[in-house]
């Protein structure tokens, strides 16, 4: 949709349809694309890496969709300007992210994105939902959600990735919400005007209650909106940036 808004054409490609399933490589498809005259790759790839190992082989623009476990860029800005847009800056702001931590590109992306900006991120999780080195990357980890509720100025509430569970080492889907959804009463002992956010899809009764997903704290949706807008301007960034290379030479 961001593209199109931008009037430009779209053509979506799935692996499942693509000659990767002929045994074509990824350089291999993105060389066929930049011989089509695109000047835009937008990829998601199940593969952390993958863009950027593509980005670094073909001379037209490659835009990080998500990879694998590793970042979601785009999503960490539609995040980022929503809290700029509903509490007017990021410096300073207290922000908790809970859930699947471990399995999350969005959670990475947001951290780097928020600490860089000059906030302070906490992240909850059951222990096995958090990964060893996330205290590296600037993050304070909690896992008591009441604890990192208190002082919360922003919440955002990942999906839980049941179907990456194949161990069965995730807690059960009710005790999960039982000890780290966001549910009304646990926002009455929150600041009063917390945000909840949430990059979708909502699995509700589990992340979060259905009366937090649809009040007065949430910006779900406009999440979604900020999303397109977000999107156009990453796209019209990179499409005037490529113009400039190519007039500069």
């Amino acid at each position: 949709m961001a593209a199109k808004r931008l009037s430009a054409d779209v053509i979506n490609i799935a692996t499942e349809t693509s000659s990767v399933k002929k045994g074509e490589t990824l350089i291999d498809t993105g060389r066929n694309i930049q011989a089509l005259k695109a000047d835009i790759i937008v990829m998601r790839h199940n593969y952390s890496g993958a863009a950027v190992m593509l980005a670094r082989s073909v001379d037209i623009s490659v835009v990080n969709a998500g990879d694998g476990w590793h970042e979601h860029p785009t999503q960490a800005l539609l995040d980022i300007f929503t809290l700029k847009e509903k509490l007017g800056r990021i410096e300073g702001l207290n922000v908790t992210i809970v859930g699947d931590i471990a399995h999350s590109r969005v959670a990475r992306s947001n951290i780097w994105g928020l600490t860089k900006l000059g906030a302070r991120v906490t992240v909850c999780a059951p222990k096995m939902l958090i990964p060893p080195s996330i205290e590296e990357m600037g993050a304070v980890v909690i896992h008591d959600i009441e604890e990192a509720l208190i002082n919360a100025d922003a919440v955002n509430v990942l999906r839980m990735q049941f179907e990456r569970d194949s161990g069965e080492a995730f807690p059960q889907q009710l005790e999960y919400f039982k000890n780290f959804g966001i549910t009304s009463e646990r926002l009455k002992k929150a600041k009063k005007n917390i945000i909840v956010m949430h990059p979708g899809p909502i699995n509700r009764g589990i992340e979060m209650s259905s009366e937090v997903a649809d009040g007065a704290n949430s910006v779900i949706l406009e999440q979604v909106t900020n999303g397109i807008a977000v999107r156009m301007a990453v796209l019209f960034l990179v499409a005037q940036a490529r113009d400039g290379n190519e007039n500069t030479n």
